[in-house]
C-alpha cells in the first residue's frame, strides 16, 4: 500500500511533468503560431477596405500601392514560412532564405517612405483629404522600428533568442496598417496600443516559459512606446515645425 506522503510526491511529480510538457508546447509552437496570428490580422483588417480602396477603387489608385502591398504582403509570408522551417528544424534553409528576407526588408523599408509621401499627396490633391501631411509620421515611424529591429535581427542571426524576438517585433511594428483599417481604432489612436498588445503576448511567453522577460523586450518594449506616443503627437497634435515640413514633402 502507497503512504500518502509517498501519494503527494507521485501527484506533485504528475503535475510537474504536466507544467513542463504544456511550456515545451508553447515554447516549440509559440512563433509559428504569432506567424499564423499576425497573417489572421492582415487579412482581417485589410478584408474591411481592399476592395474599396484598391481592387475597386474610384479613381484608381497609384500602382505603386499595388507594388507596395505586394511587398508587404510577401514579408508576412515570409515570417510564416520561417517560423515553419525553424519548427520542422530546417535551420540550414531557414538561414539560407533569410538573406532573401535582409533584401525584402530593405525593399520595403525605402518602399514604405515613397509610398507614404505618393499617398499622402494622392490623398491631398486628388480625393481632397486634410491632414495626410502630418500623418507622415505614422509610416515613417513604422520604417524606423521596422528597419531597425530587422538590423539588429540579421546581426544577431547567430544569436536564436535576439534574432526570433527581434523579427518577431518587427513584424508587430507593421500591425498598425491593418489595425488602422477599424475606425474605432483609428478614431480613438489605438492602433499603437493594439499592435503592443500582440508584442505582450511574447513578454507573456516569456514569463510562462522562462519565469523572466528577456532583454529583448525590456529594452525594445519601452522604446517602442516612447517613439509611438512621439509619432502620435505629431500625427494628432500636428505642432507648427512638422505641419511646415510635411506640407512641403507633400507639396
Amino acid at each position: 500500500m502507497v503512504s500518502l506522503p509517498q501519494t503527494a510526491e507521485a501527484r506533485r511529480s504528475h503535475w510537474m511533468n504536466r507544467v513542463t510538457e504544456r511550456k515545451g508546447i508553447l515554447d516549440r509552437y509559440f512563433y509559428l503560431s504569432m506567424s499564423l496570428l499576425i497573417a489572421a490580422i492582415v487579412v482581417w483588417g485589410f478584408s474591411h477596405t481592399v476592395g474599396e480602396n484598391l481592387f475597386h477603387a474610384s479613381p484608381p489608385r497609384p500602382l505603386l500601392l499595388w507594388f507596395h502591398g505586394a511587398a508587404f504582403a510577401s514579408w508576412v509570408m515570409f515570417f510564416i514560412f520561417q517560423s515553419a522551417l525553424v519548427r520542422t528544424r530546417n535551420v540550414k534553409w531557414h538561414r539560407f532564405f533569410g538573406w532573401f528576407g535582409a533584401v525584402l526588408a530593405a525593399v520595403m523599408v525605402v518602399l514604405g517612405c515613397v509610398i507614404g509621401v505618393v499617398m499622402a499627396r494622392f490623398d491631398w490633391y486628388t480625393l481632397h483629404y486634410a491632414g495626410t501631411d502630418v500623418f507622415l509620421s505614422v509610416p515613417f515611424g513604422d520604417m524606423l522600428e521596422f528597419g531597425p529591429c530587422v538590423a539588429l535581427a540579421i546581426l544577431w542571426r547567430r544569436k536564436p533568442e535576439f534574432h526570433r524576438r527581434l523579427m518577431f517585433i518587427a513584424t508587430c511594428c507593421l500591425l498598425d496598417a491593418a489595425f488602422n483599417r477599424f475606425d474605432y481604432i483609428y478614431d480613438h489612436n489605438l492602433l499603437f496600443a493594439c499592435l503592443d498588445a500582440v508584442i505582450l503576448l511574447g513578454v507573456v511567453r516569456d514569463l510562462l516559459v522562462d519565469r523572466k522577460v528577456h532583454k529583448v523586450y525590456r529594452v525594445a518594449l519601452p522604446l517602442l512606446i516612447v517613439w509611438q506616443l512621439l509619432l502620435v503627437y505629431l500625427w494628432r497634435v500636428a505642432p507648427a515645425w512638422w505641419h511646415t515640413l510635411t506640407s512641403r514633402i507633400v507639396a
